[in-house]
């Protein structure tokens, strides 16, 4: 049968792809799939024990057998299209510039009292090493489907009206903004939680990657899957 592979952030770049297709055996699992990859590719196999796997835009874990046509991807730790959740919340991925206005414009309810706007802008070093600019790339399709995830989860938790979570694409200069978080709320203090709790949670698990370009080259920010992901059970398991 056979299978498609995807590969980002700094994966991409040990195996010289973003995508490939495969036959495998009946019975293949996606640890079977990944040891294929790092037996030919070292660094890969090095990687591992950071690394997780998704089927069909799923989290799944390294026994998952495959089937047909499955959409596999590995994805290293993250560092960093649109859609709308049942409570009114907006999530998207873009490649323009982000306005905080006009989300909140979008989000914001007569009956809300607080709107509380995070902006993640990029700054012009890291460790005081001079940046020239950041690119980002992520699994689009499935990092919609987190995004929107965590935002009904939010919502679900926090006395909060609307949340909104837009985050950028491509290459961004120094002081653009690569993510916003907007949460409109009653009052306050679950709008300032809440905010807090999206951008964290973002951060961790959403597969999302940034590479940050310096005048003598260029790296993956190294980040960190959230351990709950790391234990993930088994989701479209093939009988």
């Amino acid at each position: 049968m056979r299978v498609k592979v995807l590969f980002f952030g700094v994966l991409k770049d040990m195996v010289g792809t973003s995508e490939d297709t495969i036959d495998v055996p009946d019975g293949a699992t996606l640890a079977s799939v990944f040891t294929t990859y790092a037996e030919r590719f070292e660094t890969l196999g090095e990687r591992r024990p950071s690394i997780l796997f998704a089927r069909n835009r799923d989290f799944a874990k390294p026994e998952t057998r495959l089937a047909e046509n499955d959409e596999i991807a590995f994805l290293p730790p993250v560092s960093g299209g649109s859609g709308e959740s049942p409570g009114g919340g907006c999530f998207s991925l873009t490649r323009e510039r982000i306005s905080s206005k006009v989300l909140v414009n979008q989000l914001q309810r007569p009956e809300d009292g607080a709107v509380v706007v995070f902006e993640g802008v990029v700054r012009n070093n890291t460790k005081g090493r001079p940046t020239l600019f950041l690119e980002y790339e992520c699994y689009e399709s499935m990092a919609l489907e987190q995004m929107k995830r965590i935002g009904d989860e939010i919502a679900s938790q926090f006395a909060i009206g609307r949340i909104g979570i837009v985050h950028r694409l491509g290459r961004l200069q120094i002081g653009e903004v690569s993510v916003a978080v907007v949460v409109t709320a009653p009052h306050r203090k679950a709008a300032f939680e809440s905010a807090f709790e999206a951008i964290n949670r973002l951060k961790r698990e959403v597969p999302i990657w940034k590479k940050e370009f310096f005048a003598d080259g260029a790296v993956w920010v190294d980040g960190e899957w959230d351990e709950r992901l790391l234990q993930t059970p088994v989701r479209n398991e093939v009988e």
